[in-house]
């Protein structure tokens, strides 16, 4: 099958001119078009792949403590049929563990030191069910006994009241106890039997675990104050929570990871939109660079044109050639950059030490940043919409040019050829 003329010209067009001094300059702006249309999108791929790489890594470590899902009483008191409820979330085919649990707010004091804190009372045998603390603090965990009153400490809250295994910590309720004298306050010395790091701050700095029955007993409850469950696919939260309380006749309380961490992931989704939208500008700019670069070859070609259309090339071809041309420099020059940001996205776990090791510095330090590698996620996602805002930008910014070109006339072209 014969190749139009105007695509074969248009490509014609584009490669013309490299080794001839007349059109030397006009190659350079397009190659120097396509060079920053392909950093653009580079640019755009990896950034939002490393964003999402974090994202990832900070959300994986924060399920390894928080709950997929978790089911309480309106009131926030004990729930009324414990094994009940078990029992028919186990039966859901996307839940993968449950577990019963107590949660409270709580001052932690140590002397004259005195932190707030949050008290999740646990089922030592089932927590591994339900969250990842237990790994490597398995021994540690089976320790919170009934009635033994021993508590685990994120590490860093341990760091920050100066305790130590075997330290004993006073426990102090919200709520207080009535007596002839005034309300006074609830208080509980615990024994701090070990500690554990999850990698996210938030937790490490806040969170105090205990017997499930032990922290009952401390605020007062008649039991578990809710249930926590784990799902095979945590991106299914919000479907599997609805469908939860949908099976409770919307009884209980049903919250799931997204809505307990809205306000975080509601901020990194607007830092990725900023980021794009920024970061598009340069493939913008780079984009429009494209109708200085097809102007000036409009004005070179312009005794070409002319002879085209005495042998009856029409308004439309003449444009056709010239957006082809164009849109040939935007095609080349996103396929660089999505080539140049997935080799960079893909191997950023090489490339960075690489960079790190060259220049004697560490971009993450372990003291300062809780991860100390970068992560990258390149998402499908987040590449698509790339590559064909590129083109978009790339094919419009060929229009006018090509517009201009379909209106030369062939008589006041070659007067003076």
């Amino acid at each position: 099958m014969a190749i139009p003329y105007e695509l074969s010209l248009g490509w014609r067009y584009t490669r013309a001119g490299r080794s001839t001094r007349r059109n030397g300059f006009i190659s350079f702006i397009s190659a120097a078009s396509i060079l920053g249309i392909a950093l653009g999108v580079a640019a755009l791929i990896i950034v939002l792949s490393v964003m999402n790489g974090f994202q990832k890594e900070v959300r994986d470590r924060m399920l390894g403590v928080v709950s997929h899902i978790e089911i309480l009483t309106p009131s926030g008191g004990a729930l009324p049929d414990v094994q009940g409820v078990l029992q028919k979330v186990r039966a859901v085919p996307e839940v993968v563990g449950a577990a019963p649990f107590v949660v409270g707010q709580s001052l932690l004091v140590r002397g004259e030191d005195m932190r707030g804190v949050l008290v999740r009372g646990i089922e030592p045998a089932r927590e591994a069910e339900v969250s990842n603390v237990s790994a490597g603090n398995a021994e540690v965990l089976q320790q919170l006994k009934p009635d033994s009153f021993n508590v685990v400490l994120g590490e860093q809250l341990a760091r920050a009241l100066g305790v130590q295994r075997g330290d004993t910590v006073t426990l102090v309720a919200p709520s207080g106890t009535m007596t002839p004298a005034g309300v006074m306050p609830r208080l509980k010395q615990v024994t701090v039997v070990g500690t554990f790091n999850s990698g996210h701050y938030e937790y490490d700095s806040t969170l105090v675990l205990l017997n499930v029955s032990d922290a009952a007993r401390i605020f007062h409850v008649d039991g578990p104050t809710g249930v926590r469950l784990k799902l095979k696919d945590l991106n299914q939260a919000p479907l599997v929570a609805e469908k939860i309380s949908a099976l409770f006749d919307h009884e209980y309380r049903v919250s799931d990871w997204t809505q307990q961490n809205r306000s975080w992931f509601a901020a990194v989704q607007v830092e990725k939109r900023m980021m794009f939208i920024i970061l598009t500008l340069i493939v913008a700019v780079a984009a429009f660079n494209l109708v200085s670069t097809l102007v000036m070859s409009v004005q070179d070609k312009r005794a070409d044109i002319a002879i085209l259309r005495t042998l009856g090339a029409t308004p439309r071809s003449i444009m056709s050639i010239f957006m082809v041309q164009g849109a040939a420099a935007g095609i080349i020059g996103t396929l660089a950059g999505l080539l140049l940001g997935l080799l960079v996205a893909c191997n950023i776990d090489v490339i960075v030490p690489f960079i790190e090791h060259l220049l004697h510095t560490h971009f993450l330090p372990q003291d300062v940043y809780l991860i100390s590698k970068m992560p990258s996620d390149p998402e499908a996602g987040d590449i698509v919409p790339i590559v064909i805002v590129s083109l978009l930008l790339s094919f419009v910014a060929t229009v006018y040019p090509s517009w201009r070109a379909s209106r030369v006339n062939p008589a006041e072209a070659l007067r003076y050829e």
